[in-house]
């Protein structure tokens, strides 16, 4: 299993976990700033990591019959913690700013499902995933990321194992702390910040 610090070194290497001045896609501003898919694109790296994060799935929930993931962040580690741990994997979809299983996907009665994202920050998404596993008449066994950067917004109180769990700062842009004001922000993301 990887250790708290190889695991860091992996995310740093892969340019999955910048140091710098970021303006988040919130508006905040923060000192780090986390794009799982950049490790995800590393399939060697990205294999270390999900297979340290499968060990400890593996000693924390002993019974699993799917691994659901939600669309788009986490259907490459959804995928990769499936294969690692023969499980049958699927994901869900946006479909009207909802959540809901598409292409075929399906999931038998009484299944005992594992839900996987690459980062958890409130588990809004995971929670999504949760509803479908419940209202498919199936367990959620728990929860599983990358990244766990949830500090106390996270919605998820309990089940919940993640590789590494990262405490980010963020700050609004007229409480900047003097270092951070000394470096120029740059904006990265997939979504655009708000006007």
């Amino acid at each position: 299993m990887l250790s708290y610090k190889e695991s860091l070194k992996i995310l740093k290497e892969t340019n999955a976990l910048l140091e710098g001045h970021f303006i988040l896609s919130s508006g905040l501003h923060s000192k780090q700033y986390i794009q799982c898919a950049k490790l995800l694109s590393q399939p060697k790296e990205a294999e270390k990591i999900c297979s340290s994060l499968c060990q400890k799935i593996a000693e924390t929930f002993n019974d699993i019959d799917l691994v659901l993931s939600p669309a788009v962040g986490g259907i490459v580690v959804g995928f990769e913690v499936g294969r690692q741990l023969s499980k049958p994997t699927i994901f869900s979809e946006r479909e009207n700013g909802k959540l809901t299983l598409r292409r075929g996907f399906k999931i038998d009665k009484n299944s005992k499902v594992l839900i996987v994202e690459d980062v958890i920050t409130t588990g809004k998404s995971a929670l999504e995933c949760a509803k479908i596993v419940q209202e498919n008449q199936s367990t959620v066994v728990g929860f599983a990321c990358i990244i766990d950067r949830s500090n106390q917004n996270c919605l998820i109180k309990d089940k919940l194992v993640s590789q590494v769990k990262l405490e980010i700062l963020t700050y609004e842009s007229n409480k900047l702390p003097d270092d951070l004001k000394k470096i120029p922000p740059t904006k990265p993301g997939s979504r655009s910040l708000p006007k």
